[in-house]
């Protein structure tokens, strides 16, 4: 009877032991089927993203070029600006400014320029003396059509200082025959690009050695259109983003 007992009893716990392992086995196997599709299925969200300015691609690849865009696109996110003003201010001044640079036949693109000389902040005067939202230079307002004087300065009119922008932009294309290189003119002058692309034999922007402005100038214009059409990449959040795309005649 004991042995009985006993055999029978050893029969169960190699039973137990078996379905034991198995199980084990199981839940082990579909732990790892588990992981390797969630990497497999995450691994699309690191493919590399492609930005542009005025229909020009930014290269990718230089480490150089990829250090100024991440620390643009970091200045602008966010976590570091702590206010959807930026986005505000674009949705008020933008169905002004848009169809007026078409108009004229310049890319959309252009219209970051105000968000980045001066965020569409009325009254600012730089040091050197421009002013308005496109920062002009009393000179060359005055070259374009606007009053500037002690009384009146159209400078500060959002729709004639837009249209003399676009003159302006117009005129630079013509020296330079590139949108990125007259992006760079605008913010350093004609003069000054001329002479840095002469000494340097050098047309292309992203090669070329400018003046830290400059030289950070456009990777600023493309992190701005980056947060204003794609807000949420950078922590924002906006309602109806796509209200802030290009405008459409």
């Amino acid at each position: 009877m004991i042995k009985k007992s006993v055999v029978t009893c050893s029969l169960m716990l190699c039973v137990c032991i078996s379905v034991k392992m198995l199980g084990y086995s199981y839940s082990t196997d579909f732990n790892k089927e588990t992981k390797i599709e969630e990497l497999e299925t995450g691994s699309s969200d690191h493919e590399e993203k492609t930005f542009s300015f005025a229909n020009e691609i930014v290269p990718s690849g230089d480490d150089r070029i990829d250090h100024k865009l991440n620390r643009a696109l970091k200045a602008n996110s966010f976590s570091r600006r702590q206010t959807h003003k930026l986005h505000q201010r674009a949705h008020k001044y933008f169905p002004i400014i848009e169809p007026i640079l078409a108009e004229y036949g310049i890319p959309d693109d252009f219209k970051y320029i105000p968000l980045v000389e001066t965020e569409f902040r009325h009254g600012l005067v730089s040091p050197k003396g421009a002013s308005g939202i496109w920062q002009f230079m009393p000179q060359t307002a005055r070259g374009y059509g606007l009053t500037v004087n002690a009384k009146t300065d159209e400078r500060n009119n959002v729709r004639l200082s837009t249209i003399a922008a676009a003159r302006y932009l117009r005129d630079l294309y013509k020296v330079f025959n590139n949108w990125t290189l007259v992006a760079a003119a605008y913010n350093v002058g004609e003069g000054s690009l001329r002479k840095s692309i002469y000494s340097q034999k050098e047309n292309n922007y992203f090669r070329l050695k400018l003046n830290r402005e400059t030289g950070k100038y456009v990777y600023s214009l493309v992190s701005m259109k980056e947060i204003i059409e794609n807000p949420s990449d950078y922590g924002y959040k906006v309602n109806a983003p796509r209200k802030l795309l290009a405008y459409q005649p």
